[in-house]
């Protein structure tokens, strides 16, 4: 999958009043060439969901995006542990559903075609999304530590990046209990291909 900075989007936006297509005919990549659309528009969804803009709409058709500022750390220390806290449980919850239908031996069998069931697959899904979003939260942290001089503020989200990295440690060992090393290999790939370099986003 591909990537795109988040810092690079960011760059590309005025502090106020910006409309998705302004940001999409300024983001080029390292070839000079536009993103998709969809991936611009993607990329903004989870900016606003990882707390760096937000969404003013308009009406029904009009919508454009601010820059946040955080005036005091404790705001967005506030805002990430709850991001955090909100997928943890999403996590906790696919997982339970997962395991009472012993849904990844299934899983191993017919990962590379995905043909589960679609209560099965939409749970899996669930999982997926938040374990990418927690990679995601890690990635954006990471951009705020280094462009941040706050030194109380850094050492928390340096917290905040150990307690994600040790949940995911945790799931992962779960989900590959038990299973015959080309299975682990199976289930590792899809969500590696889920994990953002740091600062960077999945498109």
């Amino acid at each position: 999958m591909k990537e795109i900075l988040i810092s690079h989007i960011l760059n590309n936006m005025n502090n106020k009043s910006n409309y998705a297509d302004d940001i999409w005919k300024r983001c080029l990549d390292k070839k000079g060439k536009r993103y998709k659309r969809k991936d611009i528009n993607n990329s903004l969804r989870k900016l606003e969901v990882l707390g760096f803009i937000k969404k003013i709409k308009i009406s029904s058709t009009d919508t454009y995006y601010n820059k946040l500022q955080y005036t005091n750390p404790e705001d967005y220390l506030g805002f990430v542990n709850n991001l955090i806290f909100e997928n943890e449980s999403k996590i906790k919850e696919s997982l339970k559903k997962l395991e009472n239908k012993k849904i990844f031996v299934d899983i191993t069998k017919d990962l590379n075609s995905y043909k589960l069931g679609n209560n099965t697959k939409k749970e899996f899904d669930k999982l997926l999304e938040s374990i990418s979003n927690m990679t995601e939260i890690i990635s954006s942290i990471k951009l705020v530590m280094k462009t941040n001089i706050d030194e109380k503020l850094k050492n928390q989200l340096d917290i905040f990046c150990n307690e994600i990295n040790e949940t995911l440690e945790q799931i992962n060992q779960k989900i590959i209990v038990g299973r015959k090393s080309n299975e682990m290999v199976l289930i590792q790939r899809v969500f590696t291909g889920r994990i953002p370099n740091n600062g960077y986003l999945k498109l």
